[in-house]
């Protein structure tokens, strides 16, 4: 008896289109949640449809032969922020992405004396020695200073809202003194905790000029 084969064909542009994953974006010098927001909007605005939104990154429903980057890229320029494709460029935006989600973003109940090293390497997936020699190579100053500039940034909001003494600001800030913040505070601003209290809102930086 004969033995019949039937062939099946299904149209490669189907099979391609389902296994196609959503596309990601990695976007630069997104630092708070109004961010967030503006970043969201502008993609919305270009018919895009926002999946997930962090800090620095979003995934949107459309597929990648489905976005104009060029358009993308058009309207997150005017708010100052970048569409990056550039591999170690990639690493170093999740790196600061990391620091700044721990020490500006995150509840601090109990202390916030983070292992940054351990909780960076297991963020971004890459040994720390490796991502430390990165970091420093590209921004021309050491991933440690980066972090330290970033405590005092949220300590200097701290003490704008004027909520906590110095005591509580040094505990939930994991600084193991009030002289040790003092020490550190006075090291990167040249100014001590208290005049710079009196100065306030003037001194403070954006997040993305840390």
């Amino acid at each position: 008896m004969r033995q019949v084969t039937l062939k099946i064909e299904i149209p490669a542009k189907n099979i391609n289109k389902s296994l196609m994953e959503n596309t990601q974006l990695h976007i630069k010098n997104m630092v708070c949640n109004r961010c967030i927001t503006v970043v969201k909007d502008e993609l919305e605005k270009l018919g895009l449809h926002v999946e997930k939104i962090n800090l620095g990154e979003v995934v949107l429903g459309e597929h990648e032969e489905e976005v104009d980057r060029a358009k993308i890229v058009e309207a997150l320029t005017k708010h100052g922020f970048q569409l990056l494709d550039d591999k170690k460029s990639l690493i170093i935006e999740k790196i600061k992405t990391t620091v700044i989600e721990l020490i500006h973003h995150q509840e601090k109940a109990g202390g916030s004396n983070f292992n940054f090293s351990y909780l960076i390497e297991e963020k971004v997936g890459m040994d720390y020695t490796y991502l430390s020699s990165l970091f420093s190579t590209l921004e021309g100053v050491t991933l440690e200073k980066y972090i330290i500039n970033q405590k005092v940034e949220k300590v200097k909001e701290l003490l704008v809202y004027g909520e906590l003494n110095l005591s509580e600001i040094a505990y939930q800030m994991g600084y193991s003194s009030v002289q040790h913040l003092s020490t550190q505070f006075k090291k990167v601003t040249g100014l001590t905790p208290s005049h710079f209290k009196k100065i306030k809102e003037s001194k403070r930086l954006p997040l993305d000029e840390v």
